[in-house]
């Protein structure tokens, strides 16, 4: 039974993320198809966690015995974390910045009166690094995510966890904090930012080394 290979790409981000080509170029260098699911589905202004996790279970059959390795990228990370936890198929985990204690570290970086304003009139503008421009993303994004707490996340199965050091979006310190109470985490720590884009080689060589590519 051949092992399907799944990427998810971040927040407000796309399948045509710098990330997400050079890992498909990679894989495809390696004749393993590294599928991309377009998280956003043409409705970013309703975009959920639970209907992330939704779609992915639907569309790339999790329920099915065959088994699966994901790579997620920040919020896609904490995705693909809730769909391992839900999903037995999921055999492996490779995380990227992943976005652990989202709520904590994003929302206070809009301030307590946009975070008000939003709350009240439900619409926020957010810029959005696929398309290139702003788009409204509805309040109930906050709303749904509320309901999942990461300490309910304990799966264990191999996770490799890479994340910069000096991401000030989501800090290094959420990763190890996940880690630290988890003994199938591996958590690599690198000289980079969130968008880890000056360290994809190394990105690329951990991967290696821990899905047996060589």
């Amino acid at each position: 039974m051949n092992k399907s290979y799944i990427y998810l790409h971040g927040f407000a981000s796309s399948p045509k993320s710098a990330k997400a080509d050079f890992l498909c170029d990679r894989f495809r260098e390696k004749h393993i198809n590294l599928q991309v699911p377009d998280l956003n589905q043409g409705d970013f202004y309703h975009l959920t966690l639970t209907r992330q996790l939704q779609q992915i279970e639907t569309e790339l059959n999790l329920k099915s015995e065959q088994k699966k390795v994901i790579i997620g990228s920040s919020f896609g990370g904490l995705t693909s974390t809730w769909l391992a936890q839900r999903n037995p198929s999921v055999e492996r985990l490779i995380l990227l910045a992943p976005a652990f204690e989202f709520l904590i570290h994003v929302l206070p970086k809009l301030g307590d009166e946009p975070l008000k304003k939003w709350q009240i009139e439900r619409d926020l503008l957010v810029y959005h690094h696929g398309e290139k421009r702003e788009i409204l993303l509805n309040y109930h994004f906050i709303e749904d995510l509320e309901q999942y707490d990461d300490q309910q996340l304990q799966r264990s199965l191999p996770t490799l966890i890479l994340h910069g050091k000096q991401d000030d979006i989501i800090p290094i310190q959420a990763s190890r904090n996940y880690a630290a109470s988890r003994p199938w985490v591996k958590l690599v720590e690198l000289e980079s930012d969130h968008t880890l884009g000056d360290v994809l080689p190394e990105i690329w060589q951990e991967i290696q080394y821990n899905l047996d590519l060589f």
